[in-house]
């Protein structure tokens, strides 16, 4: 197997699309949505990096994604690690 990395975009169903306000654990203050990683926003994509087990055609076998079971899956493609890090993102 040559990839053990994927990108996997899913939608998340449950999410409460009309909060445009969140208050993340990290710091307990308000905040607009597009400004924290709440899954509850207008368009709630989830982006996830996962290790890939095992891939036999169409359901590959992966672990490191948190979420409910059921959410579809939008787009999975491999992880480049060359390509796919940003070593000198900061979070503020």
């Amino acid at each position: 197997m040559g990839c053990t990395r994927l990108i996997l975009l899913r939608w998340l169903y449950r999410a409460e699309r009309m909060m445009l306000k969140a208050f993340p654990p990290h710091d307990g203050k308000e905040h607009g949505v597009f400004a924290t990683r709440s899954p509850n926003r207008p368009n709630p994509i989830s982006v996830g990096i996962i290790e890939l087990l095992e891939c036999d055609g169409e359901n590959p076998k992966a672990r490191g994604y948190n979420a409910i079971k059921g959410p579809p899956r939008l787009y999975i493609k491999p992880g480049f690690p060359e390509v796919d890090r940003v070593p000198s993102a900061t979070v503020g």
